[in-house]
């Protein structure tokens, strides 16, 4: 079982070493944390939860993938905004029988990645998950703190008629490993061959890239997938979009429908003038033009070839899903 209360929260508190006198005055150990806003800068806050047999299965995912997911799933976010990551919050509700080995490794997943951008682990809460035996469940919640000079966060909402749209990385390799999984649910897939899934690399330096040379015209994390997420773009301004199938950048072994539907790539979708010219690579990662923005009714087409159809959000809702990846 996890060791006590007490004992935990100190164990964390020393794997995720000093708060930064700079940025985090105060972290773990008291009441609340002190963070502290470069100035001329705005707050970014976001929040996730990762929750057993709906985000991840212990018997699919090493500890640390599930650490690393955890974190990814909240860097994804402040990336998207173009924001610089500060602090991270953690809330943990684990079952009384839980061996600490489990939760010793989701802690190295996570603050391995934190680490590498690094972001200390300021805080948070841990509970005992309700249920006994089988019947109780992992939970964690992670708050992710940034910052972005005021006034220039990048949103959702700014594509406009005209505008070329873009993604970052392949997609589908997440949907990929799913597929797998599913197939012969026990059977454990090795991590280093399907990285995409296991161990996704939230975009930072890319989004921090487009923000800091003004760039993007809107910009959203594809945690979704690609034709949920890029119709979401589309609401907030009520434009159209048209994107041809033969463009989209796929992973290895993934299929269309992997690439447009799967999720949880944590690449970026931006948009940009159309004029604009756009590096093929940012940050050492591939950019590849999709489509473009269109005036007229808020749909999204797929071109393939000479025909065109209209691409229905088809990405991953909760609520209305039966079934999650895992």
């Amino acid at each position: 079982m996890p060791a006590s209360e007490k004992s935990l929260i100190r164990r964390i508190r020393q794997l995720s070493g000093k708060p930064g006198v700079a940025r985090i005055p105060l972290g773990i150990g008291d009441d609340a944390a002190i963070l502290r806003v470069p100035p001329g800068h705005e707050v970014l806050v976001t929040t996730d939860l990762s929750l057993e047999n709906v985000h991840f299965r212990r018997d699919w995912h090493p500890p640390e993938s599930v650490g690393h997911r955890c974190l990814a799933r909240g860097f994804s976010d402040i990336a998207a905004m173009g924001g610089q990551p500060i602090a991270a919050f953690l809330s943990l509700a684990l079952p009384a029988t839980l061996p600490q080995k489990w939760v010793d490794g989701f802690l190295r997943g996570l603050l391995a990645l934190a680490d590498q951008h690094g972001v200390v682990l300021a805080g948070g809460d841990t509970a005992q998950s309700p249920g006994l035996g089988s019947s109780a469940n992992i939970l964690a919640d992670i708050v992710v703190v940034g910052s972005a000079p005021r006034g220039e966060a990048l949103r959702r909402s700014g594509a406009t008629s005209g505008d070329s749209i873009y993604v970052t990385g392949k997609l589908g390799a997440s949907a990929l490993a799913l597929e797998a999984l599913f197939a012969k649910p026990k059977t454990r897939l090795d991590p280093k061959k399907y990285p995409g899934h296991f161990y996704p690399q939230p975009r930072l330096a890319v989004g921090r890239y487009l923000r800091d040379r003004g760039i993007a015209s809107s910009m959203i994390d594809l945690s979704d997938g690609l034709s949920t997420d890029l119709h979401h773009c589309c609401c907030e301004r009520r434009v159209s979009a048209e994107v041809a199938a033969e463009r989209i950048p796929r992973a290895e072994g993934a299929t269309l429908e992997h690439a447009l539907h799967g999720g949880e790539d944590y690449e970026l979708l931006f948009t940009a003038p159309g004029n604009r010219k756009i590096p093929r690579r940012i940050a050492g990662v591939a950019v590849t033009r999709i489509g473009k923005i269109k005036s007229g009714p808020t749909r999204v087409l797929l071109l393939e070839g000479l025909r065109s159809q209209e691409l229905a959000p088809g990405g991953w809702e909760h609520f209305r899903n039966p079934r999650r990846s895992p």
